[in-house]
């Protein structure tokens, strides 16, 4: 299981040594949650400040669009070059394009669903994409529960892929922590993404540990 901090549930106050913390710890990438205050009824962080999480990172960054508009932003946060760049099927109109050009421009291509949405919005484009997010909690805010139902969609997820022969990964963001990682691991998870659960630890390492299952 790869791990992915989300600085959404970082002290802000010390960002840069938060995240050299858990990139020492064992993180496997930094998740960044850019939210807009449109799509989602919070706002966090812009490409300034992402760019300046970037430097301070010793490993790749997962970067997460919560926005409308949704080229404009994926342009702003494109020349980080991160590792993922994933952005919200229910907002894109023309996702095949917008993944193309992720693509091409050197960075790998993500698409996120809702916890309400299905699966069959990937239908025409789960081979085309290196990873697919899944919302095990509502989108917006950080320390949420996570919702029972992701575990099927998870596993449903797996099965698609699987009978496709796509080779895309599946991340799982929103309430993972040590006691329902097994769960997560064995529906087919391959990416989790962990915020208050790593950073509210009193040790950073051995949270990441205990979800690299």
């Amino acid at each position: 299981m790869y791990v992915a901090p989300s600085i959404l549930s970082a002290d802000f106050g010390r960002l840069a040594e938060e995240i050299r913390a858990v990139c020492e710890a064992g993180a496997d990438l930094i998740h960044v949650d850019v939210m807009d205050g449109h799509f989602v009824p919070n706002l966090t962080i812009g490409p300034l400040v992402a760019s300046a999480v970037a430097k301070a990172s010793s490993k790749p960054l997962d970067i997460h669009l919560m926005v409308k508009n949704v080229p404009f932003f994926v342009d702003l946060f494109l020349p980080l070059k991160p590792k993922f760049l994933s952005f919200h099927i229910e907002e894109e109109q023309h996702p095949l394009r917008l993944i193309d050009h992720i693509r091409r421009s050197g960075v790998s291509p993500a698409v996120v669903l809702n916890p309400h949405t299905p699966l069959s919005a990937l239908e025409f484009i789960l081979g085309e994409v290196d990873m697919v997010l899944l919302m095990s909690v509502n989108p917006g805010f950080g320390g949420q529960k996570f919702i029972p139902s992701a575990l099927e969609k998870i596993k449903q997820l797996r099965d698609l892929i699987d009978r496709k022969g796509a080779k895309c990964l599946i991340e799982v963001d929103g309430g993972v922590n040590g006691l329902n990682i097994a769960d997560i691991d064995e529906a087919g998870a391959d990416v989790v993404v962990a915020g208050n659960y790593i950073f509210s630890s009193n040790d950073y390492a051995e949270a990441i540990r205990a979800l690299k299952i």
